[in-house]
């Protein structure tokens, strides 16, 4: 684990169920992860009645040293979460309604995902194995940064109205006005 980044081959298990309006004729949810597995494209794996869940696909989880804030972030909420991100093929096919497009446990980049509007985010709980995966890359690879106060320096700013209109005009009446022309240059 001496390498910038690891990564891990992550399964995604989607369950299809009846929609429930006239305008969705499917629900597809991620109800969970498979850490490690091969590669598949909807493989069937269970069928109750209308509701079928698939192996959807694997996807590669990479974790990057740069990014620890965010995977600490993620490990100290109460139930650490993996976050899927799909979007809709449109395709409206009885399988493979949705294309897998990621797998990351970093909550910011689930976030920059949900701002979008365009993708569906499911967190799903994060497995044990996979939990202790992420705290050795973690304790492995993060820097505390320090914080440093900024120190405001002792110049007195309210003496010098410094900025305020033209600098070519003199007079404190109306700093605001235009300077005028003579000949032989500017009035001062």
């Amino acid at each position: 684990m001496s390498s910038r980044s690891i990564s891990m081959p992550v399964g995604v298990v989607v369950r299809k169920t009846p929609g429930v309006t006239k305008w969705a004729k499917w629900n597809w949810q991620a109800i969970a992860v498979l850490p490690g597995a091969a590669q598949a494209d909807w493989l069937e794996m269970r069928r109750e009645g209308d509701a079928v869940e698939y192996h959807a696909g694997t996807r590669t989880l990479e974790l990057y040293r740069t990014d620890t804030d965010a995977y600490l972030s993620g490990l100290s909420c109460e139930v650490p979460m993996i976050y899927v991100v799909m979007r809709n093929a449109g395709t409206n096919d009885e399988l493979g309604d949705v294309d897998l497009l990621l797998v990351t446990v970093s909550p910011y980049e689930a976030q920059d995902y949900m701002d979008s509007g365009e993708e569906v985010v499911e967190p799903i709980p994060m497995p044990a194995a996979m939990i202790a995966w992420v705290a050795e890359f973690i304790e492995k690879h993060h820097e505390e940064e320090v914080f440093i106060k900024r120190k405001r320096d002792k110049k007195r700013t309210d003496l010098v109205e410094d900025g305020i209109g033209d600098h070519r005009i003199k007079q404190t009446t109306d700093v605001y006005r235009a300077p005028t022309r003579k000949t032989g240059g500017y009035v001062q």
